[in-house]
């Protein structure tokens, strides 16, 4: 059995895999690579059967999103190392053995992302996951190359290794021990900041998370849901609540909730301003579904949550992200966090 999984998680994308898979094949040499397919509708298994025989394919019964269909596929392996990887990533040559040997050399290190370049437009990072991911202290994420919507070319910034908040979920390694210690993802999130969560997590265990800059992919974006759609927009908004509601500790959670409340109304107005009704409509949608599962969240509050954390180097960032970027232009990371 190969120590690492290049494992994919498929719903309805026998275009991408037909354009992206390919390259994981042939750059991911001595890896186990995997397809699950989270219940398709369209010819991806048949595709995969047909056009790919030489790799493992697990096939759902269901789509349990990004968080569950992960959850239940990486239940079923035995691989040391897990590399979760969107289904629209191009992989470079040896892109999977600096991310390994990080995790090699440092038993603490739990997980570890790549750069991630945007495929359409090459020199420049990509949304989601850039040079790593951080998070500010209302709960809303940002990364090395990607501040909200303004994203950085790749002039040789983040070429280093580094520790960070979060790893993307659009692809990264994680140990396969650390994935079972803390029960994979929360299935409630289904997609959109689940791997946020499970990071938050981990980081407050006293492991820490690492971005390897000699590692490169490319990433699509958007390949299941476009970044203007209002159910990613409903996702964001209702799974940033739940992460926050689960992992702030006691003595900050009350406030920085309230604080949030007025910015997520704020972002109401934004969209409605911008005649983005459905956009908007998804706000006021994922504040529903927050007040009728209050129990459930409260429920969730992980043992290993900010009330019991460790001394720990990456923490949520002590400043509005919002506040620095629409009110004091700050739209770089170096802005916001100076050598």
């Amino acid at each position: 059995m190969a120590r690492v999984a290049v494992l994919i998680l498929n719903y309805n994308g026998e275009q991408h895999l037909k354009k992206f898979l390919p390259s994981l094949i042939a750059n991911s040499l001595g890896c186990e690579v995997i397809v699950g397919d989270n219940d398709s509708t369209d010819n991806s298994l048949e595709l995969l059967e047909n056009d790919f025989p030489e790799i493992r394919i697990i096939k759902l019964d269901k789509n349990y999103g990004y968080a569950g269909g992960y959850n239940k596929l990486i239940e079923q392996l035995d691989n040391e190392y897990i590399a979760l990887v969107n289904s629209d990533i191009e992989a470079t040559q040896g892109w999977i053995t600096p991310l390994v040997s990080i995790l090699d050399s440092n038993t603490n290190v739990a997980a570890v992302q790549p750069k991630i370049r945007s495929y359409n437009n090459r020199e420049k990072f990509e949304y989601a996951g850039a040079g790593g991911g951080y998070m500010d202290q209302y709960g809303y994420p940002f990364c090395r190359g990607r501040v909200f919507d303004a994203v950085e070319e790749d002039e040789g910034q983040y070429n280093d290794t580094c520790d960070v908040f979060w790893a993307s979920g659009a692809c990264f390694v994680i140990r396969k021990s650390v994935f079972d210690e803390f029960h994979g993802f929360d299935d409630a999130f289904f997609a959109h900041m689940e791997e946020i969560d499970l990071c938050w997590q981990i980081n407050n265990a006293g492991y820490r998370i690492k971005y390897c800059g000699e590692s490169i992919v490319y990433h699509l974006g958007g390949g299941t849901l476009s970044y203007a759609n209002p159910r990613k927009t409903y996702l964001n908004f209702r799974n940033g609540w739940m992460m926050l509601m689960k992992n702030l500790p006691d003595d900050r959670r009350a406030k920085l909730l309230f604080a949030r409340w007025w910015l997520d109304i704020a972002g109401f107005f934004f969209f409605l301003i911008r005649f983005q009704f459905k956009n908007a409509y998804a706000v006021i949608e994922a504040h529903i579904y927050i007040w009728r599962n209050l129990g459930m969240i409260q429920l969730k509050r992980s043992e290993s949550s900010s009330d019991d954390q460790k001394e720990v180097e990456i923490k949520p960032s002590e400043f509005s992200l919002a506040w620095q970027y629409y009110i004091k232009g700050k739209k770089r990371y170096s802005e916001l966090v100076p050598d």
